[in-house]
């Protein structure tokens, strides 16, 4: 994959117009159908270079949870709105807090529920030592770092003599899976139909262990998926926003181009859900939360304050709770750092 990231753009768009031309022959000779999943700049990109390319398939979306400006893009193109199968409130409430990354959050939501079917998992996660399965292998990967055991551990203090802490509310990577997958994945059901997704390796994270595993194309059971951009660079991504003249949403502000010629959105670099915060404490000021607070207040004040209410006390909370117990400041008003001006005498 790191090979196929180097090659010339214009290497990569053919390349990624041929790989969605041998998913379509592939779903055609298996009596399937295809569709693309649109969500941000990225899969809005996807659409509109299939489009480009004579491939004018269906495009899905579960629009509400992506911000309004995003929203506003997909019905100018005719993107077909699903409804989540569970409200952002009530998957917080009953499954946990996306927080931290998917694999990560959802080794602490096996801590949190433990039961004798995952009890070597929960050892595994806390030592990093393996069972059977794991060719009892020791200090593995599964071990979750230790910043995070120190956080979230406490459940395994008695069975594995520890003194790590117990976080006051729950962490979940269940939110995708109900709000946005299984319905996308219902509906491709429904009308027999198999995506298009516009991901990138480059983005890191399990979607490249995905994409450099299975690659741009891939036909298992149950998941087929085209993914005609994982090769791509942000880089190659923003080039071909321009090239198709794609439309911006105002979220991203705009693709400009810096004095060394590296394209950037002037705005946001990546989008999610209003209630999403994988990766949050790696960002730096202002974050994804300072940005909500600007754009929309009263949406801000919902998440952060008041958007769960805590089964033991009855008191409301939010975002706040989350971000104070990891350390990453939220509720001051961001400013940005005073900057010096010398004058000439």
């Amino acid at each position: 994959m790191a090979a196929m990231q180097a090659l010339p753009y214009e290497v990569k768009v053919k390349r990624a117009e041929l790989r969605a031309r041998e998913y379509i022959e592939k779903l055609d000779a298996m009596g399937l159908h295809a569709h693309v999943s649109v969500g941000g700049l990225d899969s809005i990109v996807l659409l509109l270079f299939l489009r480009s390319i004579g491939l004018d398939v269906p495009a899905i979306s579960v629009s509400a949870l992506e911000d309004k400006s995003i929203q506003k893009i997909h019905r100018a193109l005719g993107v077909k709105r699903i409804p989540p199968e569970k409200s952002k409130v009530k998957i917080l409430e009953e499954y946990g807090f996306p927080v931290i990354s998917k694999k990560i959050s959802g080794r602490i939501d096996t801590l949190q529920h433990p039961t004798e079917k995952n009890r070597t998992f929960r050892h595994a996660i806390i030592t990093g030592e393996c069972g059977a399965k794991g060719h009892f292998a020791k200090n593995s990967s599964m071990k979750l770092p230790q910043k995070w055991l120190n956080l979230f551990a406490g459940y395994e203090n008695e069975n594995e003599g520890v003194k790590y802490q117990i976080a006051p509310f729950l962490v979940s990577n269940k939110c995708c899976l109900y709000m946005k997958e299984q319905p996308c994945d219902k509906w491709a059901k429904e009308h027999n139909s198999r995506p298009f997704l516009g991901l990138m390796a480059s983005e890191g994270g399990q979607r490249e262990e995905a994409l450099v595993e299975h690659g741009c194309n891939y036909f298992g059971k149950p998941t087929i998926r085209s993914a005609p951009f994982a090769p791509f660079l942000r880089q190659d991504l923003l080039q071909l926003a321009l090239d198709l003249q794609a439309p911006v949403p105002e979220i991203y502000g705009a693709i400009e181009r810096g004095a060394d010629g590296t394209l950037y959105t002037t705005g946001a670099q990546r989008t999610g859900c209003s209630m999403c915060g994988f990766g949050v404490h790696m960002e730096s000021r202002p974050h994804r939360f300072d940005l909500l607070r600007e754009r929309n207040y009263k949406e801000w004040e919902f998440w952060m304050y008041r958007c769960c209410t805590d089964k033991t006390t009855g008191e409301k909370y939010g975002w706040g709770r989350i971000l104070d117990y990891i350390g990453v400041p939220w509720e001051d008003e961001w400013q940005p750092e005073p900057v010096q001006i010398e004058l000439a005498l």
